[in-house]
């Protein structure tokens, strides 16, 4: 092989350090971005969680003076947001894409009056 053939082994070699050198240097600049993001974004959390505790405590204060339950409030919340998600699971694939191209299931051809039309007015039933 001789001194070509180790020449050009140690150029390479030297190529692939300088490749992994520069590929070093952009992952510490990638991490220390990284790094400064997740800083910020926790004392952004922290400033929010402050303004969260001032704005609670202020809502307590008039729900107070205004004589109303606040965790009656926040319970009844609760449920509804837990319904809301519970409905949005039972729907099936057919109901998603129906309520996205407007149509409901009554509106199906399936479902039409096979009658002669003359179907009592809801509004009007009791009259």
């Amino acid at each position: 092989m001789g001194l070509g053939g180790t020449a050009k082994k140690i150029q390479t070699l030297a190529d692939t350090a300088e490749k992994m050198y520069q590929r070093l240097n952009e992952l510490r600049e990638q991490v220390q971005a990284t790094h400064d993001s997740v800083t910020d974004t926790t004392d952004r959390v922290k400033r929010l969680e402050n303004e969260m505790a001032e704005q609670r405590a202020l809502l307590n204060a008039v729900a107070e003076e205004l004589d109303i339950d606040v965790e009656t409030v926040s319970a009844e919340a609760h449920i509804s947001d837990a319904e809301g998600v519970q409905e949005t699971a039972e729907e099936t694939p057919d109901q998603e894409r129906d309520a996205e191209s407007g149509e409901s299931e009554a509106e199906s051809p399936d479902d039409a009056p096979t009658g002669s039309g003359d179907r009592e007015d809801p509004e009007t039933a009791g009259d």
